[in-house]
């Protein structure tokens, strides 16, 4: 059964920035599509970014050019870097691996079905 557990979140001032980790355990799930989606007080889930097995990345609009999502295959461990970060920014963010695995990413509005994924129980950002 896939692990994802999230960390590297906090509080940070508007303009500062942030880099998530995400280790995925007991499985190989770190070498295919993986992604991040985020969910604010009272909002959706949104998805951020996604990464394939190719190395290929995705972002919504809302944080194109600012967050970069990077693999460690080593490692086994997902990154979101984010700069210039914003208060609409500020929600819980999550790991996120569709269920058995896949090398091309599933579109963004999939990526939150939890019957079709996986994620960790998430790191809080805030911005102020």
């Amino acid at each position: 059964h896939v692990q994802l557990v999230e960390s590297g979140g906090g509080s940070v001032q508007a303009g500062g920035s942030l880099r998530l980790s995400c280790v995925v355990s007991n499985s190989r799930y770190h070498e295919y599509c993986m992604g991040w989606f985020r969910q604010g007080s009272g909002k959706e889930r949104e998805v951020v970014a996604s990464i394939d097995g190719n190395g290929f990345t995705s972002y919504a609009d809302s944080v194109k050019g600012r967050f970069r999502t990077t693999k460690d295959n080593a490692k086994t461990t997902l990154y979101l870097q984010m700069n210039s970060l914003k208060p609409e920014d500020t929600g819980m963010y999550y790991c996120v691996v569709p269920d058995g695995g896949r090398w091309s990413c599933p579109d963004f509005d999939d990526f939150v079905d939890p019957r079709l994924n996986h994620w960790g129980q998430g790191t809080q950002v805030t911005v102020s």
